[in-house]
């Protein structure tokens, strides 16, 4: 008799004391992977993100909320008063894990802070998710678009003369979502061999930082402030957006082979024998004159011909998808993009394979079943 798959996670409480973005992102992730999910909510409205729309689905809930929330339970809440707040104290007691991204202090205000916590549940791995961090930056607000601005993400988006461009999502709350649930799975690793938790804390501004990666690294190491360049690479040529004739095309050649195999493609043997082109740091150095040559040629013919003709010598490249073509081509390459209507889990577990257990709640929704648990 074959073995119930269960969830890499399962048996694992999770108490979501978080809102919007980076704090859901994390829960919903390690709900995907089997840990049991529980919400709190402030009774009225709920979580910030239900009342962001449009776009909204067929039964007027917000994609937004949607996009974050699923395989959780809902309990609301009102943590000012004190029956209320005593029912989110036993949820934490009981919790193997609690995520809260409230201001810095507020949690400790309400009795709900790590030090009282860990008192009563020792076990217990509490991650704290801040914009800027517990010290001089606990009163700045953790908006995703504050940290993209001050968090130099900004500075290196965007044209050259620009005034500085915003990600297209919030990619900060993304990452840093990403850095919380790794700091849980962490803690809980720990707590495997010792049987204690600890605490957890992730920021905005640090998250960013990391995240800036290759960036990052030229300060950090070499003093070097880089600069927006639009769609082009400070250190790989060609690495950026090109003309077709019909529509744009992105053209990736990360080493000599590529750059000379796509020479080969465009019929333009002269590019891969000149001498300035030979290397990537000669490529980077005559960017301009390089750059030129391929739009002239590339303007030839559309995208989806340059697409089909690269593709097979080895060439990184592809068309500017807007999402109805991004989901299509996943689809096709059979990654299964999309589960019950809703963006699939990216984890890939061959055992424990990510589920959709739960459709995100409405406010509230699973009241009695968490009472039920904590026997309030």
């Amino acid at each position: 008799m074959d073995t119930p798959v269960t969830g890499a996670l399962d048996g694992l409480l999770v108490a979501d004391f978080s809102r919007v973005l980076a704090g859901p992102y994390a829960t919903m992730l390690l709900a995907d992977l089997g840990a049991d999910v529980v919400k709190v909510e402030r009774p009225g409205g709920g979580d910030d993100t239900r009342s962001w729309g449009p776009p909204h689905d067929a039964d007027g809930v917000a994609t937004y909320y949607l996009a974050v929330n699923r395989n959780k339970r809902s309990i609301a809440l009102d943590l000012r008063d004190p029956g209320d707040l005593e029912v989110a104290r036993a949820l934490a007691a009981r919790a193997d894990v609690l995520v809260e991204n409230f201001r810095p202090g507020t949690m400790d205000r309400l009795g709900l802070g790590y030090d009282t916590l860990r008192a009563l549940n020792p076990g217990l791995v509490y991650c704290s998710v801040t914009g800027f961090g517990t010290g001089k930056g606990a009163g700045l607000p953790g908006y995703d678009l504050i940290a993209q601005a001050v968090g130099g993400l900004m500075s290196v988006t965007g044209e050259p003369e620009g005034p500085g461009t915003k990600a297209g999502v919030a990619l900060v709350d993304v990452i840093t979502g990403l850095h919380a649930a790794l700091g849980v799975l962490a803690a809980l690793r720990h707590r495997d061999g010792t049987g204690q938790g600890q605490r957890v804390t992730v920021s905005l501004l640090s998250s960013l930082l990391s995240a800036l990666t290759n960036h990052a690294s030229a300060y950090a190491a070499a003093g070097v402030v880089p600069e927006a360049m639009g769609n082009r690479h400070p250190s790989i040529v060609p690495y950026e957006v090109f003309r077709a004739a019909d529509r744009p095309i992105v053209i990736a050649a990360g080493n000599d082979r590529q750059f000379r195999a796509l020479c080969g493609v465009l019929e333009r043997a002269d590019l891969a024998d000149d001498a300035r082109f030979g290397t990537n740091g000669g490529r980077v150095a005559h960017r301009e004159e390089l750059v030129a040559e391929l739009n002239a040629t590339l303007g030839t013919r559309g995208a989806d011909a340059w697409f089909a003709a690269l593709t097979p010598a080895g060439v990184p490249c592809g068309p500017i998808n807007d999402l109805a073509a991004a989901f299509a081509l996943a689809a096709d390459l059979g990654l299964e993009p999309l589960a019950g209507g809703q963006v699939a889990n990216p984890i890939g577990l061959d055992v424990t394979p990510p589920a959709y257990r739960l459709d995100p709640p409405e406010l509230g929704r699973d009241e009695q079943w968490v009472r039920g648990i904590l026997g309030k």
